[in-house]
């Protein structure tokens, strides 16, 4: 998303670049994502370019092949297609004092005045360590990876992990197999949301009347951003009350076995995980093939999943919902940047970025979605339009003082980084729970500030905090 975004904006001013994609078509994460139930948990009109809306969605919440084919077909109507190597990831990065040098896994060697790392964070899949995952002598694979070769239906299916993948699976898939168990780490919250589609009548409307899309885009952003993405800033915001009494009231008068609905409440903040949506998990879960296993896994065997209380689960098909390495961003492949200096080792302890873009030390290279993002609390494409225009003011201003490069000074990063900790531990992610928005010292890694201080910082860079060379 974030790639072909940077590619149709350079088009439209005129810029020469080259797209690096480690696959064999775009989409990202929508093109590796395509297990059974995958959906968007943003609504369909708000999850589009604010240039290309769609007035196709067919639903609310658009399911995966859904969002890939409409990534897919942006790409060919802006031509950007011909701008893409596929199949060819970059391996390294090395900045030439002017310039940086490309090498890519195909042995291609290019110099390039920028570098724009649109990478994403949901695209390398972590396996649970498990003792044992090779020893299952069925089909096991990650919910990013996924088998469809694998027969599904009437077979017993085991799903480790229930975040949003995990209940994603669970509500498409359960219905259809033999048994299907769910094992479950930490309860999630689920927050009531029915499946609306649209009829062809409002679709119509929409192509018939553009001014009626915008309207119905701009009035979710409104919403989205002054709404959810305000509240999850302070953890002691009595918001967080209300979001329990509604989930549990959902969940209580959804599922019937008192041991059942025990097990799927709570009992941590709202929010403090990314909030799950959906509208069948509670009653696939409730399915009578279905069960939900909280004992703790001890192992995988060739049979299937051994729990700590000596239970032997025994399956045909293991899937691992265990999501993502969230921290490597641009990596595997190797950065070098002022004075030979590895980004492996400036981000030893943990990724951090001066404005979520840029990075002390590395001069032309900023990120679209790079870490310290505003990852849980606002749309993804908003904040990657704001980032990428942040970044072209900041090329513009180096091309008009006829300077080489700009690169953020180590000041700067470190009274953001200072910043943007503090502000971090106020929020909800930072109220006790255990989540994939947390660093190794438990503080969260996303933009801790509200979403008009981003708008605010991105609408010009402050060039008392860049060195220009």
């Amino acid at each position: 998303m974030s790639g072909l975004l940077a590619a149709i904006k350079l088009q439209e001013a005129g810029h020469a670049f080259t797209v690096f994609e480690k696959a064999d078509r775009v989409g990202g994460t929508w093109r590796e994502n395509t297990y059974p139930g995958i959906a968007c948990d943003v609504p369909s009109h708000l999850y589009s370019y604010s240039f290309d809306l769609n007035p196709n969605w067919r639903y609310m919440a658009s399911p995966g092949d859904e969002i890939q084919a409409y990534f897919e077909d942006v790409s060919k109507r802006y031509e950007i297609d011909q701008h893409i190597r596929f199949s060819d990831p970059v391996t390294r990065l090395e900045w030439l004092g002017d310039a940086w040098e490309v090498e890519s896994q195909s042995g291609f060697i290019g110099r390039f005045d920028w570098v724009i790392g649109a990478t994403g964070i949901l695209h390398h899949p972590k396996r649970p360590e498990i003792d044992g995952l090779d020893d299952f002598a069925g089909p096991l694979f990650h919910s990013a990876q996924w088998d469809h070769s694998v027969p599904l239906d009437g077979k017993r299916v085991g799903v480790i992990g229930n975040g949003s993948s995990g209940v994603q699976i669970t509500g498409a898939l359960a219905p259809r197999t033999k048994q299907f168990k769910l094992f479950q780490r930490t309860a999630q919250w689920v927050v009531p949301v029915e499946q609306v589609e649209y009829t062809e009548e409002q679709r119509e409307q929409f192509r018939n009347d553009p001014s009626a899309l915008h309207a119905m885009h701009d009035e979710l952003d409104k919403a989205f951003h002054a709404g959810f993405a305000t509240q999850v800033l302070d953890g002691n915001s009595d918001i967080f009350d209300g979001m329990a009494q509604a989930c549990n009231t959902h969940l209580d008068e959804h599922v019937s076995d008192t041991n059942l609905r025990e097990k799927l409440r709570p009992d941590y903040t709202p929010a403090c995980k990314r909030l799950v949506i959906s509208h069948n998990f509670y009653n696939s879960i409730q399915l009578p093939q279905s069960e939900l296993v909280t004992e703790g896994i001890q192992r995988i065997e060739a049979g299937g999943v051994r729990t700590t209380d000596g239970t032997l689960h025994e399956l045909d098909i293991i899937v691992c919902a265990t999501g993502f390495h969230v921290d490597a961003f641009v990596r595997p492949m190797t950065v070098r940047g002022l004075d030979g200096v590895l980004l492996d080792d400036v981000w030893a302890e943990r990724p951090s970025a001066y404005m979520s873009v840029g990075i002390p030390g590395f001069p032309n290279f900023l990120m679209i979605n790079g870490p310290n993002s505003p990852v849980g609390n606002f749309s993804l494409i908003r904040t990657a339009e704001m980032q990428f225009a942040y970044l072209m003011k900041l090329v513009e201003h180096v091309q008009q003082t006829g300077q080489k490069y700009a690169v953020p000074s180590e000041d700067a990063a470190k009274r953001f980084e200072e910043e943007r900790t503090e502000a971090a531990g106020k929020t909800v992610w930072a109220t006790g729970c255990k989540s994939w928005y947390l660093d190794d010292r438990g503080v969260p890694f996303v933009w801790p500030f509200p979403f008009n201080r981003f708008t605010e910082e991105m609408e010009q860079p402050r060039l008392d905090d860049y060195a220009l060379g």
